[in-house]
């Protein structure tokens, strides 16, 4: 255990806070003097005190206890300030490597920093608790065995080997429980990856109708989490034993020996009862504290500090160029940065079929031929069946295969009109059919080869990256698939992270842009005739986005985006404007003259572009 890297982490900075560390030890050996001399005290104040007639003496004696407990409460408060001065810069430097790496990774995911942070209070709280409890133990232990062996040299050996033996098997047992530790805490951490997956994932994972490889792939990890714990306490059990064999087994061991030394005159009255209360007040609790409290703090500090060194650097940020921002050549930002539309023409290894016209036909067969017509008829919405109304009344019809953008302002229901075409919504009042089927009623895998609907926050689950890609066409050739990354510019990403049969282990290290693309290629393939994209490509710059719409309107079947650029709105063929619950479908010209509100929201976009650009 000593070997890992988490302990050299603390090693190095404990040498870095060695004076504040060393008083702070110094301030130990005054906490000594209880433990030291309880035994002695209680000796004296029996063999010369109370045994002799004379409890006046034996009470004198006694006393001395008390006032080296006052000193000890005196040194206790004046170590506080040292432990401080241990702990903090500890704190202070863990925080850095985790900024250092969150900095060196613009792209990292918030969770796992958030977890990271949690993982350096954890270590400051740890190391705090343990070292103010290690060295009273420590001196504890060390002033008991002092003590027995000033008082009573024939008991020692007694004490001393079962001692030893708890200290052998506990130190065995520390490098399983930590690996036991580890496990749980990997486990833990895999559960609440997936969890955080599937919420932030839901719509996305409702509207491809895979909630149950979801569920299925929580519960098992919420299995392997429940098992690793089990494990965990199976071996902690054990240190039960090494509580018996150092703090219990000696007390057994001396009073099975007291008869035979006291006849023989190796101990006095006084001193059995000072060796008794060396064993029973100052070994014993020790032991226990050891074994039970600090074992589980120890094991803990040594997971997190791990956890830290593993995950994080304590190389300094990357140099910047022109006192901006960090240069090309900054450590891990290339390597997980949202893809832009540059890369993403460098990245396709021939013209895109969108461009020329041609795209591929997508799996399955489902829209070829002509897509069926999309028809809202007297729409009604509410939060909750009988919550205000988003959508009242609200009437539209997209033709088959035609491009539509959906607009408004914010909270005008886009989101929840495109839920409701996609038939993760259910109507509160009117209808929405595709071809004359509403959605809302198919099953979730039925529904998903009806409608394809790319929300905002994509799911992307561990595993073979080709699972991600053709989960809704689990048909797709290698060509077609090779086809759908080129035409949508996700050649780079593929590539990068080692192609379509690479095992994607973690998605937490995919920017949310590169989610997003991993989720339109699979949608792309999808045999659904229609897809929503519901600000499926906010987290891409505008010509990825651009390219990845005129892709989608090649594609055959009906397009419906709901926009939060203007370049959207002006690529389609019709706009809806939400506007009151209710909708204004016409061409963008005709908008800008029958819509004030459309005016505005033009001219809204267009200065937020100006904005940009300057």
């Amino acid at each position: 255990m000593s070997g890992s890297p988490g302990w050299g982490l603390l090693f190095r900075q404990l040498a870095v806070t060695r004076a504040p560390l060393l008083r702070l030890l110094a301030w130990s050996g005054v906490e000594a003097l209880p433990p030291l001399l309880s035994g002695l005290l209680v000796s004296a104040a029996v063999d010369q005190g109370f045994l002799v007639g004379r409890p006046g003496v034996g009470v004198t004696w006694l006393s001395g206890f008390g006032a080296a407990m006052a000193f000890r409460a005196y040194a206790a408060r004046a170590g506080f300030p040292h432990l401080a001065g241990v702990v903090e810069p500890l704190r202070d430097a863990l925080v850095e490597r985790v900024v250092h790496s969150a900095l060196a990774r613009p792209s990292a995911d918030p969770a796992e920093v958030a977890r990271l942070t949690e993982q350096v209070e954890s270590a400051r709280q740890l190391t705090a608790t343990l070292l103010r409890t290690l060295r009273g133990v420590g001196v504890t232990l060390a002033a008991a065995l002092v003590g027995l062996a000033l008082l009573s040299p024939a008991v020692l050996p007694l004490v001393l080997l079962p001692l030893l033996a708890a200290g052998l098997l506990f130190a065995r047992l520390l490098r399983p429980l930590v690996a036991r530790r580890r496990a749980v805490v990997l486990a833990e951490e895999r559960l609440a990856a997936e969890a955080d997956r599937a919420l932030h994932g839901l719509r996305d994972v409702q509207a491809t109708g895979t909630q149950e490889r979801v569920t299925e792939a929580l519960t098992e990890a919420a299995r392997a989490s429940a098992a690793a714990s089990r494990a965990l306490g199976r071996a902690s059990a054990l240190r039960a034993l090494v509580v018996a064999l150092g703090g219990r087994l000696p007390v057994l061991v001396v009073l099975a020996a007291a008869p035979w030394l006291l006849s023989r005159d190796a101990l006095t009255p006084g001193e059995l009862l000072g060796v008794a209360t060396y064993l029973l007040q100052q070994l014993d609790p020790a032991v226990r504290t050891l074994a039970g409290t600090v074992g589980g703090w120890l094991l803990g500090l040594a997971v997190s500090l791990d956890r830290l060194a593993g995950t994080t650097s304590d190389a300094p940020v990357a140099t910047t160029v022109g006192g901006g921002r960090p240069s090309a050549a900054s450590a891990g930002a290339q390597a997980h940065a949202p893809l832009t539309s540059a890369e993403s023409t460098a990245s396709a290894p021939a013209a895109p079929a969108a461009a020329t016209g041609t795209p591929p036909a997508p799996p399955g067969g489902a829209v070829a031929g002509r897509a069926p017509e999309v028809r809202i008829s007297g729409l009604r919405y509410g939060h909750g069946g009988a919550g205000a109304a988003v959508l009242e009344g609200l009437e539209a019809g997209f033709g088959a295969g035609e491009h539509v953008a959906v607009v408004g302002v914010s909270g005008a229901g886009k989101s929840t009109l495109a839920g409701l075409l996609a038939g993760v919504l259910a109507p509160t009042d009117g209808a929405v059919t595709v071809g004359g089927i509403p959605p809302a009623g198919l099953a979730g895998a039925e529904r998903a080869r009806l409608v394809a609907l790319v929300p905002q926050e994509a799911y992307v689950f561990p595993g073979p990256l080709r699972d991600n890609l053709s989960w809704l066409a689990p048909g797709a050739t290698d060509d077609q698939l090779a086809d759908a990354v080129a035409t949508l510019g996700a050649g780079q990403l593929v590539a990068r992270l080692g192609g379509p049969d690479a095992v994607l282990r973690d998605p937490g290290v995919l920017s949310g842009g590169e989610r997003q693309l991993l989720a339109l290629v699979r949608t792309y393939l999808s045999p659904a005739p229609v897809v929503v994209l519901d600000e499926a490509t906010c987290h891409l710059d505008a010509g990825a986005e651009e390219r990845i719409e005129r892709a989608f309107a090649a594609r055959p079947g009906t397009l419906v985006v709901v926009a939060h650029r203007i370049s959207s709105a002006l690529r389609a063929d019709r706009v809806l404007l939400l506007d009151g619950g209710r909708g204004l479908l016409a061409r963008h010209g005709d908008l800008q003259v029958l819509s004030p509100l459309y005016r505005e929201l033009v001219g809204h976009w267009l200065g937020s572009t100006a904005g940009h650009a300057s």
